[in-house]
């Protein structure tokens, strides 16, 4: 079966999903909160290492295959993201290695806050107050 094929049977499959306004919108449901668990994941990881805005791209094509405004965001939000890379990869390299600090920073204060830094510490056997987490995780 070809991409054409395979096009084809999901559209007969949608529009016998139209026909029938009740499971129509239970599906549109369905979409709306897998697309909004993935896109929030993928907002959660865009300061991290890692494919924090393909997660974005992920969620927003899972909605937009429901609903225009996410169709609409997703074009919006792709060009921006485009250019701001762009712009980026323009940038001398002190530019790109203050990103790369400010990358570091938000993941050893995020490793710091969930307690893994105070954990890891205790494995090896280095105890300080400091390295424990000040909301208590990982204690």
């Amino acid at each position: 079966m070809n991409l054409t094929d395979l096009k084809r049977r999901w559209a007969r499959w949608r529009d016998q999903l139209r026909e029938r306004p009740r499971l129509e919108l239970g599906y549109r449901l369905a979409v709306g909160f897998v697309g909004v668990v993935v896109l929030t994941a993928g907002i959660l990881a865009i300061p991290y290492p890692g494919p924090g805005w393909a997660i974005v791209f992920i969620g927003l094509g899972i909605l937009a295959t429901e609903f225009d405004w996410a169709r609409r965001l997703l074009g919006y939000v792709r060009e921006r993201y485009d250019k701001a890379m762009d712009w980026f990869k323009q940038q001398g390299l002190w530019v790109q290695l203050l990103g790369a600090a400010f990358t570091a920073a938000v993941v050893v204060g995020t490793l710091w806050l969930l307690g893994a830094v105070g954990f890891f510490a205790d494995l090896v056997g280095i105890e300080h107050e400091l390295l424990k987490s000040p909301i208590g995780f990982g204690s």
